[in-house]
């Protein structure tokens, strides 16, 4: 941690909160910078054309959880303060979704794994390009893809990975991402869709103001973006709190296992064994992702 911060804030929750767990769902991706065992990680936060880098280090417990939060701008302390209240969902009393699953069919698994908060990813950008670049591949190259595109275009601050900018991907010729192991077409989505975004036809702050289905219905106009990335994306770009990918395997599989069924559910039986889980789908979709993570 070579950064040199000019302030620092405390955060307390008023509910318990499992930090260490965010920790570990972040150092999936080789890209983020943390410690687990010293419990910090630095988040790249993009502000217009400015780039900042915020500390943020767990000094409490789950059952109290306190933060440390240091920045390097004192100009724009409440805004990165904002955001980190908004990236880690600070303001989300995950005792209150606790209570609400001891009364459902999922009682047991929140018993086991309690205070699960949604991880979200650090930018709406980063994460439809990451999920589009992780589309139909299998976790260990999908990251070496991603590591590429971003330590090839995007930028480090003080040791901290940035995604390139739209404005950025636009310009990049589809050839020098076939020569990083893209395929045409998956290249071709990465630049015509950051090709959007900067033409003003695809508003990513805008989506996260509409519902579920309406951005469903936007994002799947976009050549390249089908349902998964877009449930990937209102999980973890937006962080919405009422949602259920029922077509994911992995979901699949951890229902299987919780309720031992004999088969991966169906829609229809996923859609019948979820009633009651409204308005928390999405803290269900990640615990029972959390309960077959080993």
């Amino acid at each position: 941690m070579s950064t040199n911060y000019n302030w620092q804030e405390h955060v307390y929750l008023d509910t318990f909160y499992d930090f260490d767990y965010t920790l570990l769902r972040f150092s999936l991706d080789p890209l983020t910078k943390l410690n687990r065992e010293e419990r910090w990680v630095q988040i790249p936060v993009q502000i217009g054309s400015e780039q900042h880098v915020v500390l943020v280090e767990g000094i409490g417990t789950r059952e109290e959880p306190a933060f440390v939060i240091k920045g390097n701008s004192l100009e724009r302390k409440e805004e990165l303060l904002d955001h980190m209240h908004d990236l880690f969902q600070w303001d989300v009393n995950l005792e209150d979704v606790h209570k609400h699953f001891l009364r459902t069919n999922l009682d047991q698994l929140f018993k086991d794994h309690p205070a699960t908060p949604i991880v979200k990813d650090f930018h709406p950008y980063d994460c439809l390009m990451k999920t589009i670049i992780h589309q139909q591949l299998n976790m260990k190259f999908a990251y070496t893809l991603s590591t590429r595109f971003v330590q090839t275009y995007g930028n480090q601050v003080d040791g901290v990975w940035f995604y390139p900018t739209p404005e950025r991907v636009a310009t990049i010729p589809y050839e020098e991402l076939r020569a990083l192991q893209f395929s045409q077409r998956k290249a071709e989505y990465v630049i015509d869709t950051s090709q959007k975004i900067v033409d003003g036809e695809l508003n990513l702050q805008e989506l996260t103001t509409l519902d579920n289905e309406e951005v469903m219905k936007k994002l799947t106009k976009i050549r390249g973006i089908g349902p998964w990335t877009v449930e990937n994306w209102l999980l973890f770009g937006a962080g919405r709190a009422d949602f259920l990918p029922k077509a994911d395997i992995g979901l699949q599989n951890a229902l299987k296992l919780y309720f031992d069924l004999e088969r991966k559910p169906k829609h229809d039986e996923i859609e019948t064994m979820s009633t009651g889980w409204s308005p928390y789908k999405s803290y269900a979709s990640l615990t029972l992702w959390r309960s077959i993570e080993g």
